[in-house]
């Protein structure tokens, strides 16, 4: 607490609690809300189970970035029960609009590689909606790719701008280790 009072901008990664899947539901909704200006299906309580569920969901994860004492980003990532063991599903990723382009987003990424280096992760999987040319400008500076063996299909907008375009991430190794394959058409 006195860390936060001297330095209000100290960023602090961690667990989410299953607690704060409210505070987590807001943060997703004004997301949903400056992406999507239609509005946003489903309502609150909806959206505070679902977290609630990634939360406690076993093999799951769902990491943070608090700033100045409140949580600016969330990310919820597992493997899939069908996918390979060395695969990890990036399912959620949201950084509060207010703190758009200030690092928090990039910052969350890291440390999303961090925990799947540990876990023995070589490839993670991504949908980014077609219509959101800055979250899928976001996702390429960092190394994402498309997923697909039609690349051109990716450049084509679909009905809406709502399709998703797969991304894939090939996971570094860890410092010490071999390096790690696993790209796009492996």
């Amino acid at each position: 607490m006195t860390e936060d009072r001297v330095n209000p901008e100290r960023l602090m990664i961690r667990s989410v609690l299953v607690a704060e899947a409210g505070v987590v539901a807001g943060l997703h909704a004004r997301v949903r809300a400056a992406c999507c200006p239609g509005g946003v299906p489903g309502d609150g309580a909806e959206r505070v189970a679902a977290w609630r569920g990634a939360i406690e969901r076993p093999g799951g994860h769902v990491l943070c970035v608090v700033r100045g004492g409140r949580i600016a980003a969330v990310a919820a990532f597992r493997t899939a029960e069908d996918a390979p063991a060395d695969t990890v599903t990036l399912h959620r990723f949201h950084v509060d609009p207010g703190h758009w382009r200030t690092g928090l987003g990039s910052a969350l990424h890291a440390a999303c590689v961090e925990q799947w280096q540990a876990d023995g992760k070589r490839a993670a999987l991504l949908d980014v909606p077609f219509g959101d040319p800055r979250a899928r400008a976001f996702y390429a500076r960092l190394g994402w790719v498309p997923d697909t063996a039609d690349t051109a299909d990716t450049e084509r907008p679909a009905a809406g701008g709502d399709r998703p375009v797969p991304l894939r991430y090939a996971v570094p190794g860890r410092a010490g280790t071999t390096g790690v394959s696993g790209g796009a058409g492996e």
